[in-house]
């Protein structure tokens, strides 16, 4: 199978690789993944959780009128939007991006934008779906009310341009990336004795190691992503390009992040509740440590050391752009505090959101296609399951893709989890104090997420600090 270049005839024979590998999760996917309520959940809690924003106002290249989503009038967008039920997804970063070649075939990659509506009975509904950036008479608006296969693949194509989207912004700029720049600014900069060295060392283990890995197998010419991805190659390096210049200082804190996208109040978003209880966690835990070192702003100021690490961070990892809101210097000991959280967040935390589920979400391959290898429908009523099928990549992408996800979602068998120090680098009495509370309130969280799940169909494990690596290791 691993070879074979040919399209899927029926969708049951992707069986045949997937009952190799399952996960609980990766079968409830099988079972749902056609769902309009489980394509919304998936912006919520799936392996991209960043991407979907309250909206306020229709972007202008997005036409959608209410005779569209309210065809019975029983409401209106301006109203649904006035009342915070409506939200966007928009991959304008995937627009005009040259998509693969696999197997000898042109692949295609759109740049959708997705319009949803929080229902009364609080599930995350899609009501519009537009393939390409630019409206026009052959980029038709996909409805919940068109024809079955029109809509499913219409919405199997804004998954795939999430798989993009998510690996190459998300996961690898967003964490892995990220990760080797506060690391190699660390170990170029602080000497062994230093306190930020101390406390962050042990959030660096692997990460050198794993992205030497990831450049190797995964986006170097001959890498699984480069060979098989729909955004390999050419498109890949547009779309880190355009991920790196959209990062910004707000968007790595969570708290900010979800206020930025308007998502306080929306029910069932079970990545920012973990989310923002683990930040609080970790600020308290980094709160307690820089604060016994640095008494004062003065004490910041004066450590060149300090001062130099994230100098490098800010020229190195954001190109000196002031715009990102990266500090260039630290003035104060809270401004220093909330980096180091964000840095610690940043390598365990947010990685195991978008690391861990890959293969949950991804296993069962229509959920989330690595390559699409048809263009989308310019005119509706035309797409059939054949359409479908022949849609979807080829046999051996399937494959590759699969036992790829596999592999990265596994646990490694060193697996630390956050907040176990097993090198000890602090020495004195006050800051090992201060580690165990940090491991308290993790195992209180931990509790009360389990707790959680209990009652859930589909548990949100990700962010349970038991399952969380101290690290971006894998």
């Amino acid at each position: 199978l691993a070879d074979s270049k040919k399209s899927w005839t029926h969708l049951d024979d992707i069986n045949r690789v997937f009952c190799c590998k399952k996960t609980s999760m990766s079968e409830y996917v099988q079972e749902h993944w056609k769902e309009d309520a489980f394509f919304g959940f998936q912006f919520l809690n799936g392996v991209n959780p960043i991407m979907i924003r309250r909206c306020t106002a229709l972007p202008s290249n997005f036409p959608v009128t209410d005779s569209m989503v309210f065809p019975d009038g029983q409401a209106s967008l301006a109203e649904e939007m006035q009342k915070g039920h409506i939200f966007l997804c928009d991959y304008k970063n995937m627009d005009g991006v040259q998509a693969n070649i696999v197997n000898g075939k042109q692949q295609y990659l759109m740049a959708p934008l997705v319009l949803l509506q929080k229902t009364p009975d609080d599930k995350m509904m899609p009501i519009a779906i537009q393939l390409k950036q630019q409206p026009a008479a052959d980029n038709p608006i996909f409805l919940p009310t068109d024809s079955e296969y029109d809509w499913l693949l219409a919405k199997i194509f804004v998954r795939s341009a999430d798989f993009s989207e998510h690996q190459l912004n998300v996961h690898l700029m967003r964490t892995h990336l990220l990760a080797e720049v506060f690391a190699v600014s660390l170990l170029r900069n602080l000497p062994m004795v230093h306190p930020l060295y101390k406390l962050l060392l042990p959030h660096t283990r692997y990460t050198l190691q794993i992205n030497f890995l990831a450049r190797l197998r995964l986006i170097s010419k001959e890498g699984v992503f480069t060979l098989f991805s729909s955004s390999g190659g050419e498109g890949m390096m547009t779309i880190l390009r355009r991920s790196l210049s959209s990062v910004t200082y707000r968007s790595l804190c969570i708290p900010e992040d979800i206020k930025d996208r308007g998502l306080e109040a929306i029910p069932n978003f079970y990545y920012r509740d973990d989310g923002l209880r683990l930040w609080d966690v970790i600020h308290r835990f980094v709160q307690r440590v820089l604060g016994y070192y640095y008494k004062n702003d003065l004490e910041v100021q004066k450590d060149s050391e300090l001062q130099t690490w994230i100098l490098e961070i800010f020229e190195h990892g954001f190109l000196s752009k002031r715009n990102t809101g990266i500090p260039e210097r630290f003035t104060t000991v809270a401004e220093l505090i909330k980096f180091v959280t964000m840095v610690i967040f940043t390598g365990s935390a947010q990685h195991a959101a978008v690391n861990s589920g890959q293969y949950d979400f991804g296993g069962w391959m229509p959920n989330t296609p690595i390559s699409l290898q048809l263009p989308p429908p310019t005119t509706k009523g035309q797409t059939t399951e054949a359409t479908m099928l022949n849609t979807l990549p080829d046999v051996n992408v399937t494959v590759q893709g699969m036992a790829t996800l596999w592999l990265l979602s596994q646990q490694s068998t060193d697996f630390v989890p956050l907040g176990q120090y097993p090198e000890d680098h602090f020495t004195e009495e006050s800051p090992q104090r201060m580690v165990k509370g940090f491991q308290k309130e993790l195992e209180v969280l931990s509790a009360a997420i389990k707790d959680r799940n209990e009652h859930l169909e589909v548990p949100y494990v990700y962010l349970d600090p038991v399952e969380v690596e101290n690290s971006v290791a894998i």
